[in-house]
């Protein structure tokens, strides 16, 4: 069991980082005014958030806590989504530049660690 559980966190760290350069990649997009290219890389990008978030659930099942709360760039998810229906992308991507790149590259220094147990 623990095999899948290292295999899994190693997956996790791998997949911050490229979101933390796909944010980059998105922002550039929709500036280029490559909009469909953007909005395919934003619905990957929400699917890979779903997923990180399941991963940090599953982990702390196995006793592992990782100091990342995802729920902190939900305020940035509102945004971009009503940037999103408003076609207002400068907003869009100043978002993904400026606070979610942001949030992933400092995701990218944490690390999993077992929890401890409390011995009373």
């Amino acid at each position: 069991m623990t095999n899948i559980v290292l295999e899994t966190q190693e997956s996790f760290y791998h997949y911050i980082e490229r979101v933390a350069t796909g944010s980059q990649t998105i922002a550039d997009y929709l500036r280029e005014d490559k909009i469909g290219e953007a909005i395919q890389l934003i619905v990957q990008f929400s699917e890979g958030v779903s997923w990180l978030t399941k991963v940090v659930e599953l982990m702390e099942n196995h006793k592992y806590t990782i100091d990342i709360n995802f729920s902190n760039i939900n305020p940035f998810l509102d945004e971009i989504n009503n940037g999103i229906e408003r076609q207002d992308y400068v907003i869009v991507a100043d978002m993904f530049e400026y606070e979610i790149q942001p949030f992933f590259e400092e995701a990218k220094k944490k690390r999993f660690r077992m929890i401890e147990e409390d011995p009373h």
